[in-house]
């Protein structure tokens, strides 16, 4: 699927991303813990996000050998999910959904709005 992106919409994205870290820092923190751990696993967060906002994500699940590791993986969303306030986190996905989860996650990085302006495939 091919999603393009404004530089407007990217800066909008990082300013919700912001007021969100500064609203629900320990559901931010945790959020993070999982972009990051995606990252290590070398996921596609477009599959993190489907499986945070309870999308069917069998196009995006990742090839691995080991399903421990995949186990695992899914376990730790499934405990962010179990956060009382993911409904916020939930929220803030599905505002911006279409800039695409990796976008997000990695605004939330700290990636530059126009690094990340025009078409990407997710």
């Amino acid at each position: 699927m091919l999603i393009t992106t404004s530089y407007h919409e990217l800066e909008e994205a990082k300013q919700a991303i912001d007021e969100f870290k500064e609203n629900k820092p320990g559901l931010y923190q945790r959020f993070k813990q999982i972009i990051d751990l995606t990252r290590q696993l070398q996921f596609n967060y477009q599959y993190m996000g489907c499986l945070i906002m309870n999308e069917e994500p069998s196009s995006f699940r990742p090839q691995v050998q080991n399903a421990f590791i995949l186990s695992v993986y899914q376990k730790e969303v499934d405990q962010l999910k179990s956060e009382q306030d993911i409904q916020d986190l939930q929220a803030l996905l599905g505002a911006y959904k279409h800039i695409g989860y990796g976008n997000v996650s990695s605004l939330l990085l700290g990636k530059q709005a126009y690094s990340l302006v025009g078409p990407a495939v997710i």
